[in-house]
């Protein structure tokens, strides 16, 4: 081989290793006409920060392990053959709540008619103020507005989504700035919040009675039981208790095992010690909706504690959360030890 050649060649080897380490680890991919900011890990989708105008709220969805299964329901947005169509306002991962200053912001969706809009309220995606991207983690930071039907804000929000990879493990953190503005908001304890994923049909528990589930506004939602045999979830807590009885329990941390697409899933929700109500309870439900609500105390304690936080006129209150996704089986001893390490390095 000449000189030339060999130079070539490598000339060539570096520009491979130069671009292999451009799109190696996170990237960020904004995409304002479909009002969404892609997530990439080694340039697979793991989530998308999506606002569109059919949203009441901005959402992470879908959400995927590092091997590409969605763990999130399709439906109302992509739906999928054979899913559940119930709550249309339970959309991967999202944080709101059922009674803020008396508007219900957790139900709100494209099914509530018109005549009935008034009762709702509905976050508004304002802009990305942040992003960064690097080899293990990125990091994105939005902010959004609180708003009743009339177009009256309650609430200023600023979040920052972190995500990182460890190993075989797909980290996402959640902190949140709920800011008041001149006048105080009250959230009332009521049951259904705050800090939520709606999972796929396989990582639901298997059910054999048929549910019916009222909201504060007395709509009724029946949910038919699940005898398929995909079905496999199961729920297991920090205190020991599985199944439907994380449901109205406080622990530290709740975890989402089954399978899905050939492989073992755990989803695992953790709480942080400096936020209210710590350890929260639990708002678990076997069809899918896997949420923690430290705001509603009265309906998991059958009355024996009520809060009703009200946010002072011109006050703050963080929120954090973490999310870990993975195809591991996460142990008692280990889900102790992410809590543990989650509630140190988060301040």
């Amino acid at each position: 081989m000449n000189q030339s050649k060999f130079l070539l060649l490598i000339f060539l080897f570096g520009m491979n290793t130069s671009f292999a380490q451009k799109v190696a680890g996170f990237q960020i991919v904004d995409n304002t006409k479909e009002k969404k900011v892609d997530i990439l890990f080694n340039k697979k989708l793991l989530t998308s920060f999506t606002y569109p105008n059919s949203v009441s709220k901005a959402v992470l969805w879908p959400v995927n392990t590092l091997e590409g299964i969605t763990v999130t329901r399709g439906f109302p947005l992509k739906p999928v053959l054979g899913e559940r169509t119930d709550h249309p306002h339970h959309i991967g991962i999202w944080m709101n709540y059922e009674s803020v200053n008396g508007i219900d912001f957790w139900n709100n969706s494209t099914a509530i008619p018109a005549a009935k809009k008034p009762l709702y309220g509905s976050i508004i995606h304002m802009e990305i103020s942040s992003k960064k991207a690097s080899k293990n983690s990125a990091s994105l930071t939005v902010t959004a507005k609180w708003m009743n039907n009339s177009g009256q804000q309650f609430l200023s929000e600023k979040t920052i989504y972190d995500f990182s990879v460890v190993k075989n493990r797909f980290y996402i953190t959640r902190t949140s700035y709920l800011s008041s503005l001149d006048k105080e908001v009250i959230f009332k304890d009521v049951k259904d919040g705050f800090f939520a994923i709606r999972v796929a049909r396989e990582l639901e528990m298997p059910s054999k009675e048929p549910l019916i589930f009222t909201d504060i506004h007395g709509n009724k939602t029946e949910i038919d039981p699940t005898p398929d045999k995909k079905v496999s979830g199961m729920y297991y807590n920090s205190e020991g208790e599985t199944g439907d009885d994380v449901w109205a329990k406080t622990a530290k941390w709740v975890v989402l095992k089954g399978r899905k697409d050939h492989k073992n899933i755990s989803l695992a929700m953790f709480d942080h010690p400096s936020n209210i109500g710590y350890p929260t309870y639990w708002h678990a439900r076997g069809y899918g909706l896997f949420s923690l609500n430290p705001l509603g105390r009265k309906v998991f304690s059958n009355g024996k504690e009520e809060l009703n936080f009200t946010l002072p006129p011109k006050s703050s209150q963080r929120f954090v959360y973490r999310i870990v996704l993975t195809t591991d089986d996460l142990s008692t001893e280990e889900m102790n030890r992410l809590a543990d390490e989650f509630s140190k390095k988060v301040k």
